[in-house]
């Protein structure tokens, strides 16, 4: 909380040779978009609570999420930094390498459950078993995938932590900053979540 306290009220600095309008809309597409996937999760498979309810749920998911490379490439062109450009290439190389495995992993669920809306893939869980048990080696890669597009360990070169400059973000700071976090563990939320429905019945 203190963290996030502090980098509110910090004061927001722009490099003087950065593209200012690109420079601010990154961080805001990037939380945006990681919001924006929330819509397709259902809240609950089971009683049918969803804030959009389509037979094709898993497309809208994949059509929105993979608009979130854009954030970080954005961010790096805007900083007319050579570091953060380099930083944000190097991330946006490792998601779109990954969204292979999620896609082949994805279609091997949606040819067991016959539809590609979450509260049927949840619903023909309940039904049968979880999808972990027929599919575990496929659940394994897919939770890899999401260590890699999520930048967690031991897939984090794209932070870059241990280095002196750090990735797309070096040039950012307060609530610029905050943004990128904020989006990123949403990221990590949704889809932990995604998991979850997939091979866990929800």
């Amino acid at each position: 909380m203190a963290d996030g306290l502090k980098l509110i009220v910090k004061e927001v600095s722009i490099p003087s040779r950065a593209n200012r309008v690109v420079f601010i809309i990154a961080p805001i597409l990037s939380i945006v978009i990681s919001l924006a996937v929330f819509f397709v999760l259902p809240i609950s498979a089971y009683t049918n609570v969803n804030v959009v309810d389509t037979p094709v749920d898993i497309l809208i998911l994949f059509s929105v999420s993979s608009f979130g490379v854009y954030g970080i490439v954005l961010s790096g062109w805007s900083s007319n930094s050579k570091y953060a450009f380099l930083g944000s290439l190097r991330s946006a190389a490792q998601m779109i390498s990954y969204e292979v495995f999620f896609s082949l992993v994805i279609l091997v669920v949606l040819l067991l459950a016959k539809s590609a809306n979450f509260v049927d893939i949840v619903l023909s869980q309940y039904n049968t078993v979880w999808y972990i048990v027929p599919c575990l080696p496929l659940a394994v890669v897919f939770f890899i995938a999401i260590l890699a597009e999520t930048n967690r360990t031991p897939f984090d070169l794209p932070e870059a932590e241990a280095e002196i400059v750090a990735g797309y973000n070096v040039e950012y700071s307060s609530i610029l900053f905050a943004l990128f976090f904020l989006g990123e563990y949403g990221n990590i939320f949704a889809l932990s979540y995604l998991f979850t429905l997939l091979f866990l019945g929800g």
